[in-house]
């Protein structure tokens, strides 16, 4: 995230930022058409209706207090909720001309566009965030936990980290820590989390047994696939703030890393496989996209193609290799692609940023420094995932019983089906019964 120098409202940056606030905000129908494609049909209503929650649920919690405390006074660990609240003194005027006692430089806060349209826009990245993690568990988390963990995962992960990189008085950003559009605070944060979800819970295999989890429908993985890649332009370009030279380099970083990495999974892939699969392309591209997203401002279009180039082998060792060595069962592969994609992309910037784009220029210095932070925000983020699922668990039921696993959760937790046919194996669970959803 940069800031720019002016305090009066400029039109066309406005008019960019509002737009890059939709295509953000579009992302997330576009995770649950990807995720939702993934999955076993009786499930997709369910990882859905997952993700679509998090649009209305963390978009209350960032109006009510969220964006106060993110990016409100300094409040010690975090910003003061009391900043903000409510949009309080966010209005149609650049944010800086309401921020009275700030210690943070005035620059940061030199925006040309309306405070509300700042806010708009961070406020999709909290909500894609926690979204991301449902991949893991796909499945497999009744609703009433789920609701729970992700309350708690924005106030202990995603806040902390979004401030202490993006806020005014960041102490992270002012250490020289830098995450142009959220490889940190969303990628590491989300990834690693969703890696701590799946070794918290209970193996698959001992609850379900042996099942089929292909992909159920791949048109819907190609289309969700594309709904990210478009609105990508607007997490990516959009945070350069304005319609500028920076989101110019944002958004042409953007096309090139996931287009790179889209050929060379296919090519990885083909060559491991033996056929190159449609699927493989949509997560090499996803890959390619979380990875340049920490860079996308810093670095030459010649950076974005060897993000593009490395990312792809290296997240998909982890998923085809790693992953499976260790037995883990992230069942839509979140960590190997969102977590270790945002954490290697964070540490590139350390390699490929140039100063000639506006950016700081690389150095051992920088690279050290975003080795530590992606480290840093990686245990952080597992350990608090870790720690949310066993507390949940400790008062709640958080998974299915046998009978609404085998009868889909579409069925068993929300009473409804994506295809009139149906597709259940097992017993049907009446939907008015089953109350721990």
């Amino acid at each position: 995230m940069v800031s720019v120098t002016s305090t009066t409202v400029d039109t066309g940056d406005t008019a960019f930022m509002i737009v890059s606030m939709a295509l953000v905000m579009f992302m997330t129908p576009g995770l649950a058409f990807f995720y939702g494609g993934l999955v076993r049909q009786q499930n997709v209503l369910t990882i859905m209706m997952q993700n679509f929650v998090c649009m209305g649920m963390v978009t209350m919690i960032w109006v009510l207090w969220g964006f106060s405390l993110v990016f409100g006074n300094s409040g010690g660990l975090m910003g003061d909720p009391g900043s903000f609240a409510m949009m309080k003194n966010v209005l149609g005027t650049p944010l800086r001309s309401y921020v009275d006692g700030q210690t943070a430089s005035d620059a940061y806060w030199d925006m040309t566009i309306p405070g509300l349209v700042f806010a708009g826009f961070q406020g999709m990245f909290a909500v894609i965030a926690p979204a991301l993690m449902t991949g893991a568990f796909a499945d497999r988390l009744l609703f009433r936990p789920y609701l729970l963990f992700i309350f708690l995962w924005v106030h202990l992960v995603y806040f902390p980290w979004a401030n202490w990189i993006w806020g005014p008085d960041g102490w992270i950003g002012k250490e020289g820590v830098f995450d142009f559009a959220g490889g940190i605070v969303v990628h590491c944060t989300a990834g690693f989390s969703a890696l701590a979800t799946v070794v918290a819970l209970p193996h698959r295999k001992k609850i379900e047994g042996d099942v089929d989890t292909d992909p159920h429908n791949i048109p819907f993985v190609a289309l969700g696939t594309g709904m990210l890649w478009f609105g990508w332009f607007g997490f990516n370009a959009g945070s350069a703030l304005g319609a500028n030279a920076t989101a110019a380099t944002a958004a042409m970083n953007t096309e090139i890393a996931a287009s790179v990495a889209l050929f060379t999974w296919m090519c990885v892939e083909w060559k491991h496989k033996g056929k190159p699969s449609l699927v493989g392309a949509c997560v090499g591209t996803i890959a390619g996209l979380a990875t340049v997203t920490p860079a996308a401002g810093f670095i030459r279009p010649w950076g974005a193609v060897i993000i593009g180039v490395v990312c792809a082998p290296f997240c998909y060792t982890i998923m085809e290799v790693i992953k499976k060595k260790l037995d883990l069962v992230d069942a839509l592969d979140v960590f190997a692609v969102h977590g270790m994609g945002g954490y290697l992309g964070t540490i590139l910037v350390g390699c490929l940023a140039r100063s000639s784009v506006g950016a700081p220029h690389y150095s051992a210095k920088l690279f050290g420094k975003q080795l530590i932070a992606a480290s840093g925000c990686a245990v952080y983020s597992f350990v608090v995932g870790f720690g949310l699922i066993k507390g949940i668990g400790a008062v709640m039921p958080l998974l299915p019983d046998k009978d609404m696993i085998f009868a889909g959760l579409d069925v068993s937790v929300h009473g409804e089906s994506a295809y009139k046919e149906g597709s259940s194996s097992g017993k049907v669970v009446n939907p008015l019964k089953a109350n721990n959803v």
